[in-house]
């Protein structure tokens, strides 16, 4: 057995970061500010309870972004980019401190009493620190995975999964815990926040995790809150139970926006009628916009087109993981080859599920694919952590039996 050479570096008075020594003073640096988060959170929703915020960098086979564990959260490195771009997961885990820890859903069905509020929190935070700009494209990235998969739950039979209120009886919670409860919570949060105002709704919520401090929380009990505390005093009507009982996106939503995306989508249609990717005005995006434009692309590209983009940007070689994968899967698509060995590298090295199943999942559409996908997995496998593998498992309907042949 491996025990890990573990060192730490303070951020501020009460944050810091645990990681490897190889790994610890690239951590620091990306979590610079996780003492102004911490501060941010606090002015918005109340004290921080719990004494200290570190967090602790695990090994690439951590399967999930973080988990918030009082005290210390634990994170991938996979946020690790060099350059502070993805650290609104680490907002995501300290907002956890409130909607999570500090009230926490009583039952997984209740799932997105967590989930749903920290999201929302995670983007106050995230605005308040890097401002509206940021948090607006934060918002469309993630509303843009709600909608993929409220579309793919769909597709699958299981439309009952878009209600934020679930039902997991006789089932692994795991298998209904999906962007709905992250993205559609925070969509009804920032829906109440329009009808009322910030002001009137930040106190709501402030009082919210005052009185619930310490305790668990039902979907019925926190209705019941929300119409005794905000609605029935500020006479807004609102139906909350199209949110917490309906399939789908309720007809009021309050979806965000981004005027940032709109330029890097006259960029793309200027690539589709024959500009260079070089000559594409690209100075000074941010991850979520790189983010934007490879989600954006035309679903088939050619050879020559795939060519042009890496060469101008070099997606292969990114060390962010959000605009290598994003990448990898229009490779997939497209069968391009060239990223083909980036691509069973990164499934080799990454345990993270959210990166794993995409890949996987684009990779057994063909039959070439497919071959490829059961060779990679089985070199990969015994990296994963077991939750990884259960899904992974059932995915690829895995049997250890003969290697496949090389593709």
């Amino acid at each position: 057995m491996r025990w890990a050479d573990l060192a730490f570096e303070p951020i501020g008075e009460r944050t810091g970061v645990y990681a490897e020594r190889s790994v610890v003073k690239k951590a620091a640096w990306e979590f610079a500010d996780m003492e102004r988060m911490l501060e941010s959170a606090e002015a918005l929703y109340g004290p921080y309870r719990w004494g200290r915020y570190d967090v602790i960098v695990l090994p690439p086979s951590f399967p999930f972004g973080g988990m918030e564990n009082p005290r210390l959260t634990f994170a991938t490195p996979t946020i690790l980019a060099g350059d502070r771009s993805l650290t609104a997961l680490v907002a995501h885990e300290m907002a956890h401190s409130w909607s999570g820890n500090l009230v926490t859903n009583a039952t997984w069905n209740d799932f997105w009493l967590n989930e749903g509020f920290t999201v929302y929190f995670e983007h106050r935070i995230c605005e308040a620190i890097y401002g509206a700009d940021h948090m607006g494209m934060l918002s469309v990235l993630g509303a843009q995975d709600l909608m993929a998969t409220m579309e793919r739950l769909k597709a699958e039979g299981h439309a009952s999964d878009t209600r934020l209120h679930l039902d997991v009886t006789g089932r692994n919670p795991d298998d209904a815990m999906t962007e709905v409860a992250y993205e559609k919570g925070c969509a009804m949060l920032r829906t109440l926040e329009a009808k009322v105002g910030r002001p009137v709704f930040d106190a709501f919520l402030r009082n919210y995790f005052d009185t619930y401090a310490f305790q668990s929380m039902t979907t019925e009990r926190f209705i019941a809150h929300l119409r005794e505390h905000l609605l029935e005093p500020n006479n807004v009507t609102f139906d909350v139970e199209t949110w917490t009982e309906g399939e789908g996106l309720p007809a009021d939503a309050v979806m965000a926006t981004s005027d940032r995306f709109k330029l890097v989508e006259a960029e793309i249609a200027r690539w589709t009628m024959g500009t260079k990717a070089r000559e594409l005005a690209t100075k000074g995006w941010t991850t979520f916009e790189w983010m934007h434009f490879l989600r954006h692309l035309p679903a088939t590209m050619s050879t020559e087109q795939m060519k042009d983009l890496d060469e101008a940007f070099g997606f292969t070689a990114s060390g962010n993981a959000e605009v290598l994968v994003a990448w990898l899967q229009s490779c997939i698509r497209n069968d391009h080859d060239a990223a083909y060995n980036k691509l069973d590298q990164f499934l080799n090295t990454v345990g993270r599920r959210k990166y794993l199943v995409p890949l996987y999942t684009d990779l057994i559409a063909t039959e070439k694919g497919r071959l490829m996908a059961q060779t990679i997995y089985r070199s990969a496998r015994s990296n994963y952590h077991a939750v990884s593998v259960r899904t992974l498992d059932e995915l690829l309907a895995w049997k250890d039996s003969k290697p496949p042949a090389r593709f």
